[in-house]
């Protein structure tokens, strides 16, 4: 039906008749001249129709707004004056020949000039798709994955597909369940991801696999989470930890030369401990040259207790932030950023203004400044390398709720004040805590199949709460980009992580019987990780939502508007599933 795509017509084409198919983009009628934006996937392309030709000038005069049609023309170079250097089709223009409108388009629910709600857009995501911003998204991570495979597969690794059906696997997360008909009162659970599978496939000797692959998970959405997602998925034999990071940092920077024309260079490792003591986080932003300072050794017998107490505190934090430039805030700006800082549980912000450093405590601004003598306030001036008009800003109180408090704050004070330096700044965060202790109970930080590093069984049991996993996070930008470790391939082991997070034999062999089994027969150590695409292609594409770089997402709620899904079942179903709907009870 066509002979090339609209976008690609240029200058090489003058003299030449082509036909093309696509949407009305828009139509102007200039003085008895008819003009259309032509649009397809590619791009658009400018089409006249002269008025001498009644019949053809008359359809052309009928079309609105997203009609498809087909049409015919001889491409020429644009007059004098008119060429649009802001398009690829800029230099010339199609005189219209034949045009056939293969149908029509009803009156819009979008407006194509101003914004539209998320909902509007999900709802009729096949016109949302069409505008070439969404359009050029879609292409462009095509273009991501095709990369991944070409790199992957000259890489040795082989490309594997597995379960979508299948048993939980633990992510931290809520599993989707799917109901069995053939074996009724049970359930298959959607992966959150191939984790125990690509281990089997390692056993089995398949040395470098990957996927790119969905996965599921019931959890709380927001703009970088769906319920529904994709994962670079990698898994290797033979590899430690500098090994498996080797290859994906080598991935990555490839994927951003070929797709950016961006070097990334290499990429720094830093350690978890020293992440949350510098940046409040474990995915830090190191645009933002922002960083905590702590300062609980200055202020350990000062006489105010909001310092002195967290001070002397071994679960507690003192610790500050130097603004620079600070010192300009307003009054209200500084209690809008405490009232920021009470999301995360901080019951204030002490502040202190240094407007001129040479005068000494003259110089200094600060409710909390008659707590403080001369000594501990210019020792916290100096701490953090505080210049005349700087701010420094202070948190107090638990390690876990200043550490995040002002590592939120941090971000913040970065986005509001324009401090972010760069266009790409890449990490790797390695040595995490093995296990996290919440109420008495050590759950696993990654996931239980993962290394301790260095440690033998006895060593672990013997101190899990100072143990080191052997994983590693790679980070751009204050985004982590995927994760990964080094996997537990002995079975003993693997018995005493699972003792230790409270799995017992029973429950063990229940939920991971067949792990547990395969890791008797010559498991070799073997190590992986898994990058989120969607969240990959949303960075590299400037997005902010992995909603703008999926072709169907869901909404915050887990619900699809186009389609009305989750919906209910048909009864017939569920009796045949032998499964009874229980409605929510009202309270009145």
């Amino acid at each position: 039906m066509r002979t090339d795509y609209c976008g690609n017509i240029n200058a090489s084409y003058i003299g030449q008749t082509v036909t093309l198919c696509g949407w009305v983009n828009r139509r102007r009628d200039l003085g008895g001249v008819i003009f259309i934006d032509l649009r397809d996937r590619e791009g658009l392309v400018q089409v006249v129709f002269d008025p001498d030709l009644v019949e053809l000038f008359d359809t052309a005069n009928s079309l609105r707004n997203e009609f498809c049609v087909q049409l015919s023309g001889l491409v020429r170079a644009r007059p004098a004056g008119q060429v649009n250097a802001d398009m690829s089709t800029g230099e010339i223009e199609m005189l219209g020949k034949s045009l056939t409108i293969l149908n029509k388009s009803a009156p819009l629910p979008l407006d194509w000039n101003q914004e539209n709600s998320e909902e509007q857009r999900l709802k009729y995501r096949y016109l949302d798709l069409r505008r070439p911003l969404m359009s050029d998204r879609l292409k462009f991570r095509a273009k991501v994955t095709h990369a991944v495979r070409n790199f992957m597969d000259g890489a040795g690794f082989l490309d594997i597909e597995t379960p979508i059906l299948t048993k939980a696997t633990p992510e931290g997360a809520r599993d989707y369940l799917v109901p069995s008909r053939t074996h009724k009162g049970q359930f298959f659970a959607l992966p959150q991801s191939p984790q125990l599978f690509k281990q089997l496939l390692m056993m089995a000797g398949m040395d470098r696999y990957y996927q790119i692959v969905k996965c599921f998970r019931d959890e709380d959405l927001r703009a970088d989470r769906q319920p529904e997602f994709t994962q670079i998925d990698i898994e290797t034999t033979f590899l430690d930890a500098n090994g498996v990071m080797a290859i994906a940092e080598s991935m990555i920077r490839d994927l951003f030369q070929k797709m950016l024309n961006v070097d990334l260079g290499d990429f720094p490792q830093m350690t978890y401990a020293e992440a949350m003591r510098r940046f409040g986080s474990d995915k830090p932003d190191l645009r933002n040259p922002l960083e905590l300072c702590d300062v609980a050794d200055l202020v350990k017998d000062v006489e105010f207790q909001v310092f002195s107490g967290p001070a002397n505190d071994a679960n507690g934090r003192v610790a500050v932030i130097r603004v620079p430039g600070g010192a300009s805030l307003s009054r209200k700006q500084l209690d809008d950023y405490a009232k920021f800082v009470g999301i995360y549980g901080a019951k204030g912000l002490a502040w202190m203004k240094v407007n001129d450093l040479a005068a000494g405590m003259e110089g200094l601004q600060s409710p909390v400044l008659k707590f403080l003598s001369e000594d501990v306030a210019q020792g916290i001036v100096a701490r953090c390398g505080a210049q005349t008009g700087d701010l420094i800003l202070f948190g107090a109180d638990s390690k876990t709720v200043v550490t995040e408090a002002l590592g939120a704050l941090r971000l913040k004070l970065g986005e509001d004040l324009g401090l972010l330096q760069g266009e790409w700044r890449p990490l790797w965060v390695v040595d995490f805590p093995m296990f996290e202790e919440v109420d008495g109970r050590l759950y696993a930080l990654h996931h239980p199949f993962t290394a301790p590093r260095d440690m033998t069984p006895e060593q672990l049991a013997a101190d899990p709460a100072n143990a080191i996993s052997n994983a590693y996070d790679m980070v751009l930008n204050g985004c982590e980009l995927g994760g990964g470790s080094v996997r537990i391939h002995q079975q003993d082991m693997q018995a005493k992580v699972f003792q230790l997070l409270g799995i017992s034999d029973e429950e063990a062999q229940i939920k991971f019987g067949f792990l547990l089994e395969a890791l008797k027969y010559g498991t070799p150590p073997h190590a992986g990780l898994a990058f989120g695409l969607d969240r990959l292609v949303m960075l590299m594409t400037g997005a902010t939502s992995i909603r703008d770089v999926m072709a169907f997402p869901k909404t915050n709620t887990a619900a699809c508007p186009l389609t009305d899904a989750p919906g209910e079942a048909n009864p017939e179903q569920l009796k045949e599933l032998a499964i009874q709907v229980v409605k929510p009870t009202i309270e009145k």
